[in-house]
C-alpha cells in the first residue's frame, strides 16, 4: 500500500491548474522520477477536469488508482495510490486536506490567478498516511479485531483438542473399568472353587 501523490487542483476552467501538490517518488529510480512526477501531474489535472463539483470518484490507470474529490468551490483534491490502498482512507484524507486548504486559502485567494501555493501540510500527510492502519482509527480497530479473532480461534482449537484428549481418556477409563470388573468376577470364581477348610 503506497501513496504516491496528493494534490489540489483548480478545475473550474480548462486547462486545470495544480495549486499545490506533494509527491513520494521514492519507489522509482532517479532516472525516471521526473517522468513519473510529470505523469502524475498531467493525469491528476485530466481527472480533476472530468470530476464534477461535489463528486467523488476512483479512476484506475495501470498500477495506480486516482481518488478524486471535486468541491463546489472550484477545486478538486487528488490522491494517487496503488490499487491496494483503501479507498475509504483515501477519501477521508481528501476531505481533511480540502477542508484545511480552503480554510487556509479561501476562494478569493486563488480564484483569479494561476500561481502555486505553499501547503506544507501535504508533506506531513503523505508521510503519515503511507500506513493507512495507523492513520485511520477504523482500520486500526479492525486490525485489532482481526488479531483478537485469530487468538480466539487458536484458543478454541486448543480447547477442542483438549476435549478430544479428555474424551479419549474417558473411553480408556471406561475400558479399564470394564476390564477390572471382569478381573474381579473371574478372580471371585477362581477363589470360590478352592475353599480353604
Amino acid at each position: 500500500m503506497k501513496l504516491h501523490y496528493i494534490g489540489i487542483i483548480k478545475n473550474e476552467e480548462r486547462p486545470a491548474f495544480e495549486l499545490c501538490c506533494e509527491k513520494d517518488l521514492s519507489a522509482y529510480s532517479r532516472f525516471t522520477r521526473d517522468n513519473y512526477g510529470e505523469f502524475m501531474s498531467v493525469f491528476s489535472k485530466t481527472v480533476a477536469e472530468r470530476t464534477k463539483p461535489g463528486q467523488r470518484q476512483d479512476v484506475e490507470e495501470r498500477a495506480y488508482t486516482f481518488h478524486v474529490y471535486g468541491r463546489t468551490e472550484g477545486v478538486a483534491g487528488v490522491i494517487i495510490s496503488d490499487h491496494d490502498y483503501p479507498a475509504l482512507v483515501a477519501h477521508q484524507l481528501l476531505s481533511k486536506v480540502m477542508d484545511e486548504f480552503l480554510t487556509k486559502y479561501p476562494r478569493a485567494t486563488w480564484a483569479d490567478t494561476n500561481t502555486a501555493l505553499s501547503f506544507p501540510e501535504l508533506k506531513e500527510y503523505i508521510v503519515k498516511y503511507q500506513d493507512p492502519q495507523q492513520a485511520d482509527s477504523i482500520m486500526k480497530v479492525q486490525k485489532e479485531l482481526d488479531e483478537t479473532k485469530i487468538v480466539l480461534h487458536k484458543t478454541i482449537e486448543s480447547v477442542l483438542e483438549r476435549g478430544v484428549k479428555i474424551d479419549e481418556l474417558v473411553q480408556k477409563s471406561d475400558g479399564l473399568s470394564a476390564q477390572s470388573k471382569m478381573f474381579y468376577t473371574q478372580a471371585k470364581k477362581q477363589n470360590s472353587c478352592c475353599l480353604v477348610m
